[in-house]
């Protein structure tokens, strides 16, 4: 077992050492990432990076291919591309699936090797796991929020720009400049898209994909329907601006009511570790007999674990209402 966690460590050790090259060994020019986003390969252009002084490793880019052929076509490769870019990342599907395996074998184990605990390194494995999953979604909520405060503003706004004689490509244009990430550089890509032979229409739903709103499901669905009827966009889009600021003041005054409940959540969810930390410092052979592999008394961490987890999902579910 212990030759088993040493290799572990080794191949831990390599793939954070290529993890680190790829993040800062390479610098994609503004042509590279302009190319990259519809392209869906990089351009190279060897005179700026001999320039710059960068250069892929070998055996960076061997196995990130190597990856990168092993899940190609297969479903969740696409899921995960389309997660990628809701939360903003340039990153390749390989690219996060090599990230999200160093963070699965790296530190479990190297604290299982310290502890030589075989068991640790199954528990800490599985959270390593999930830890690049639950930080992508956090980028993504962050994001999603950060576009749906901004929505009533940048509906008003395009509403304004109609009524001034502009055309819908001429506002989205404006708010692609004026307008403050993460609302500017998506409207900018619809534009973009535009201009690269998309329908409007089609670039409109590229853009509802990439970010999960129901409000600018509402929005779109609303510029297409009169895209067919007829009827005037800037009424329609001041009528669901309204609506808009009226769901986020209701959302705001739930938050409140249910904060004393969330931070009460939180605290029943840390409680036990902070606890179990704190015997691990003041007598460690206290608690060492409840994480040692032996006896039946070896389950009761699992369980322990997965208590914790599911109190923690079922207290966010109670609090978690919908409007």
């Amino acid at each position: 077992m212990t030759m088993l966690l040493s290799m572990g460590v080794a191949a831990a050790i390599l793939i954070l050492f290529i993890g680190l090259e790829r993040t800062f060994g390479y610098r994609p020019t503004a042509l590279d990432e302009r190319l990259q986003r519809y392209g869906g390969r990089r351009v190279e252009n060897f005179e700026d990076e001999m320039a710059g002084g960068f250069q892929q490793s070998t055996a960076a880019v061997a196995i990130t291919g190597t990856v990168s052929r092993a899940i190609q076509g297969r479903s969740f490769a696409a899921d995960l591309a389309l997660e990628l870019a809701r939360a903003d990342l340039t990153w390749k599907p390989a690219e996060f699936v090599i990230f999200q395996a160093a963070c699965t074998v790296i530190p479990s184990s190297l604290i299982a090797l310290v502890l030589g605990n075989p068991a640790a390194f199954v528990v800490l494995a599985l959270v390593g796991f999930f830890i690049p999953r639950y930080w992508l979604k956090r980028r993504q909520s962050q994001r999603l929020k950060a576009f749906s405060d901004q929505m009533p503003d940048t509906i008003t706004l395009m509403a304004n720009t109609l009524r001034s004689g502009m055309s819908l490509l001429q506002s989205m244009e404006m708010l692609s400049r004026e307008a403050a990430p993460p609302t500017g550089p998506e409207y900018g890509r619809v534009v973009r898209e535009i201009g690269l032979g998309i329908g409007p229409q089609d670039a409109l739903l590229h853009l509802v994909r990439r970010l999960k709103s129901d409000d600018l499901d509402l929005m779109v669905t609303a510029i297409l329907v009169q895209h067919e009827v007829g009827g005037n966009l800037a009424k329609i889009l001041d009528t669901i601006a309204h609506t808009i600021r009226e769901r986020v003041k209701l959302k705001g005054e739930i938050r409140a009511i249910t904060s004393q409940q969330r931070m009460a959540g939180y605290m029943l969810s840390g409680l036990p570790l902070v606890v179990a930390g704190m015997i691990m410092v003041i007598n460690p052979k206290y608690l060492r007999a409840f994480i040692e592999p032996m006896g039946p008394w070896t389950v009761l961490p699992v369980i322990s674990v997965f208590g914790i987890i599911l109190g923690t999902l079922v207290m966010r579910k109670i609090v978690d209402i919908e409007v």
